[in-house]
């Protein structure tokens, strides 16, 4: 468990760990959440349902060096230590939208046709891994696409967004969700996506 001297922070957990699940970003055990503070970490713990966490859920281990804690660590772990090394990020979330994981499955990019979405995100890359979940190559791939983007899309499993808070990933994590949902609705009203595509590509 996470000392108490990170009392706010696990608040801070809590708050996005709920916002999570009641906006359908994951399902009731899938996804993890974590926090750089210095050279430690803060992350939920493996099988942790991120909608209801409780102080327990929360375990702090080293950046750089496994303790005690580790065992009961996310089994994401190392990768979200690669992405804390390999940028600037304080907050990493991964998620597990679903309309968002539909669509990496058949493309190997997200382009937003919203206003909004293609104001705040412009683009989304989808990451092919040999093995998508807890792997040495996502460890070292996935920082060198989000030193560029603020969220990435593992295919066919699920995103990985980053902030300086958790409240900014997020709000990245939400955005990715609405703007697949979005693409998805206007395909099945007949909209000529790459003709949208396009237009709002080249207004950037």
């Amino acid at each position: 468990m996470a000392d108490s001297k990170y009392a706010d922070l696990m608040a801070e957990f809590k708050k996005t760990g709920r916002a999570i699940f009641l906006a359908g970003l994951n399902n009731t055990h899938s996804g993890n959440i974590s926090v750089r503070v210095g050279e430690r970490i803060l992350i939920t713990r493996r099988g942790s349902m991120l909608g209801f966490l409780e102080d327990g859920d929360i375990v702090e281990t080293g950046l750089d060096h496994n303790d005690s804690a580790i065992a009961l660590a996310s089994t994401e772990i190392d990768v979200h230590r690669g992405i804390y090394k390999g940028t600037s990020a304080l907050a990493v979330l991964h998620t597990h939208p679903l309309t968002a994981t539909a669509l990496s499955i058949l493309h190997d990019e997200i382009i937003p046709i919203d206003i909004e979405g293609s104001y705040y995100l412009r683009r989304i890359p989808v990451i092919d891994f040999e093995y998508g979940t807890s792997s040495k190559e996502m460890a070292e791939q996935l920082p060198k696409s989000l030193k560029k983007y603020k969220i990435v899309m593992v295919k066919g499993h699920g995103a990985f967004s980053v902030g300086a808070t958790l409240e900014e990933g997020l709000h990245y994590a939400h955005m990715l969700e609405n703007i697949a949902q979005i693409i998805y609705m206007v395909k099945t009203m007949g909209g000529d996506l790459k003709a949208i595509q396009k237009s709002q590509y080249s207004k950037w």
